[in-house]
């Protein structure tokens, strides 16, 4: 299918609303349409994870099997967003939206009432497939729809508070259902989903079909390439030098590495590589992946640490992610501000900043530290650090696009998140097993050697932040942004 077969829709997105406070109350109901789905997407993989061991003890499940719960999700929702963002491009936004969730809405019912491990697996994997695309539509209808400038950083700037409540509301849903049922944790997107679908057909415009085709063999590539990345780092806990490491590294590497010669060539292709041109959006996409591998390895890690080494239920490690989580909402409230007075730069060198001082806290973790004196504080740096340092992002990779790139840049975006989420929990994971299993040879206490995993494995996440912070030093180039009048 060509965006030729379609008609095009070639008015603006507000176009239709009214001005004034009935404009500022129809934006606010489309902008909260739109972060749902964001919503979704940051509930949805841990009110699963934390359903893991029930769902195995449920449905008989081996281990291997298991993993292939996470896995499936991950693979096809990271491998697909290039193609999602594209296509949300070329058949427009709306239309993808609606029909990834719904595509999410009938995976989470065949979740709900699987009755085998295959159909579960083959469940989560069209939910990633589902979010693949609507997750991109969403991002970049923000983009389109709200005026680059304070509207679209207020815009930016919920996306962001949505995006950290919904990964702390996922661990305390995750154990509130779990403990009625493991299958609740599927049916819960089914309301969401099916009244967000609804809303969205009621109050979002859709957005211009810009003429293209699809870049078929680009699509193949990348997506090969993705889940090729992703699954080799996924697996590079369990060994970095086993095949099934460095096979589907290596191939997707090279699979990447044809898609970018393709794409040089292609008429119309699934990411073109003008996005990257720009050398400050190239810097604000690299820091992007250093700072989700810092995020989600300490993240991970810290969920272990509270509960294996503090002794917190599941429920309650939910709970105490909360502080992280009203942080992180209350920083992104105030981003705007503090961008328009001080300019976006200086608010992403804090961002990246607090978040290294998070991992140096962690760095000091001992077998005599607690929730209050080390843990508490970390995720108060890491909530504010995230929201400061992602709003100004996400304004340097959707600022100054022309409106056919607004998909494929947001479906980047997003690719490049995945990417830097498996190489964080990846390296972090495998330098905490190797300093607790040295710690346990010493016969050391259960504390100590946890504490010590812990410790040792987020000096990655220290050389991750690091590296965030030269790149937005000398590569992001950012204009200080006037102050309002």
């Amino acid at each position: 299918m060509t965006s030729r077969d379609t008609q095009p829709v070639t008015r603006a997105p507000d176009e239709d609303l009214p001005t004034g406070p009935a404009k500022d109350r129809r934006l606010s109901i489309v902008l909260g349409v739109i972060v749902t789905c964001q919503l979704m997407v940051a509930v949805d993989s841990n009110v699963v994870n934390i359903a893991l061991p029930e769902i195995q003890s449920g449905l008989g499940m081996s281990a291997l099997a298991l993993a292939w719960v996470f896995s499936a999700y991950s693979l096809a929702y990271g491998g697909l967003l290039l193609l999602g963002g594209r296509a949300s491009d070329l058949l427009g936004r709306r239309r993808m939206f609606v029909w990834g969730l719904g595509l999410v809405v009938v995976a989470s019912i065949l979740g709900g009432i699987a009755s085998n491990e295959a159909v579960l697996i083959a469940a989560r994997a069209l939910q990633g497939v589902g979010f693949a695309f609507a997750a991109p539509a969403a991002l970049s209808m923000i983009a389109a729809t709200f005026a680059e400038g304070p509207e679209r950083t207020r815009a930016l700037g919920v996306f962001s508070m949505v995006t950290g409540f919904g990964i702390t509301l996922g661990l305390i849903l995750g154990g509130i259902l779990t403990t009625l049922s493991w299958r609740l944790v599927f049916f819960i997107n089914v309301p969401i989903g099916v009244v967000t679908i609804i809303l969205a057909l009621r109050c979002l415009t859709e957005t211009e079909r810009h003429t293209g085709t699809f870049d078929v063999l680009g699509a193949i590539l990348s997506t090969l390439g993705m889940v090729g990345i992703v699954y080799g780092l996924t697996h590079g806990s369990s060994g970095w030098t086993e095949a099934g490491t460095v096979v589907p590294i290596v191939v997707g590497v090279v699979l990447l590495g044809v898609f970018v010669y393709i794409e040089r060539r292609a008429d119309h292709p699934i990411m073109p590589l003008r996005l990257l041109a720009d050398p400050v959006r190239a810097g604000a996409y690299l820091t992007f992946v250093l700072l989700m591998a810092s995020m989600a390895g300490t993240y991970i890690l810290l969920s272990i640490y509270i509960q294996e080494s503090l002794g917190f239920s599941p429920l309650v490690a939910g709970i105490a992610f909360l502080p992280m989580a009203l942080v992180q909402f209350a920083v992104a409230k105030s981003a705007p501000k503090l961008i328009a007075r001080f300019g976006r730069k200086p608010v992403l060198l804090t961002g990246v900043v607090l978040m290294m001082l998070e991992a140096i806290w962690l760095t000091t973790t001992n077998e005599s530290t607690n929730y209050v004196t080390g843990v508490l504080g970390p995720f108060i740096l890491l909530g504010a650090g995230l929201s400061l340092a992602f709003v100004t992002l996400n304004l340097t990779v959707l600022g100054g696009l022309a409106p056919r790139d607004m998909g494929a840049a947001s479906g980047l975006l997003q690719a490049t998140q995945q990417i830097g989420l498996s190489l964080g929990v990846a390296i972090l994971t495998t330098l905490y097993q190797a300093a607790s299993t040295d710690r346990a040879r010493q016969h050391a206490g259960t504390h100590d050697v946890l504490a010590h995993g812990l410790s040792s494995a987020v000096t990655a996440a220290v050389i991750f932040t690091a590296a965030a912070l030269l790149v937005s030093l000398f590569v992001i180039k950012v204009p200080k942004q006037p102050a309002p009048a």
